[in-house]
């Protein structure tokens, strides 16, 4: 397979998240510590409100194609409880860094991404962020990691949320390649439809072996597998 780009998904792809797909079943106990983090306590009224905003913006449950910032959804959040306006960003810090506490980046994505920079290869992520998270929490997992992608790029850079081929159009067009000769490597249908629809080259994460057909062209079960593919 000759590619002259890679992009790739985080969650499953590069980084080893314990919190399930859907954060649903945590919601409340993730908001109980948040308050507590920030000397509030929540009452039943408040914890109905803050979950039912959660559900709303819940991508599993309800998907969308526009990205919607963690600012716009968390001040929807806050309106409902007695927690001040100004203590947003310190939330939604504790609110996020409550799901990704046990972020792992796997083991073999270093030296895979030194191997295709070794190469001259660019690379990019393309990640649907939960609750508009900020790069600046979502990047964080990846550790160093992120100074060894040409561009670290989520649906909050492009807007829109996969499958819409845009964010694929985008790293392409920054990478000066075709998209016909990058792959997208994903653990998700989604991926492989917004890999499709781009007319870029569809990998399928499958570290666990249990994933069906979804159009992809190849499956891999560790990244390295990935540089087999290429050569």
């Amino acid at each position: 397979m000759k590619l002259h780009g890679v992009v790739f998904d985080i969650g499953q792809t590069l980084v080893d998240y314990s919190a399930p797909l859907s954060w649903a079943e945590l919601y409340r106990a993730a908001f109980e510590e948040t308050a507590e983090a920030n000397g509030f306590e929540l009452n039943e009224e408040e914890a109905g409100h803050i979950i039912k905003v959660l559900t709303k913006y819940n991508t599993s449950d309800n998907p969308r194609e526009e990205e919607v910032s963690s600012d716009v959804i968390f001040g929807e959040l806050l309106e409902g409880t007695r927690i001040p306006a100004e203590c947003l960003g310190r939330v939604k810090a504790a609110f996020f860094g409550f799901f990704s506490r046990s972020a792992r980046v796997f083991p073999e994505a270093e030296e895979v991404l030194r191997q295709l920079s070794r190469r001259g290869i660019p690379t990019g992520t393309l990640s649907d962020v939960p609750y508009g998270m900020d790069n600046e929490f979502i990047l964080k997992d990846l550790g160093q990691l992120c100074s060894l992608i040409t561009f670290p790029y989520t649906s909050n850079d492009i807007g829109l949320r996969k499958p819409n081929p845009a964010g694929l159009l985008l790293l392409a067009e920054r990478m000066g390649v075709s998209v016909h000769d990058i792959a997208f490597v994903g653990d998700e249908d989604k991926d492989m439809e917004c890999a499709k629809n781009a007319g870029a080259h569809a990998i399928l994460m499958d570290r666990g072996g249990e994933w069906g057909d979804f159009g992809q062209e190849a499956a891999i079960k560790d990244l390295r597998e990935l540089l087999e593919l290429m050569e």
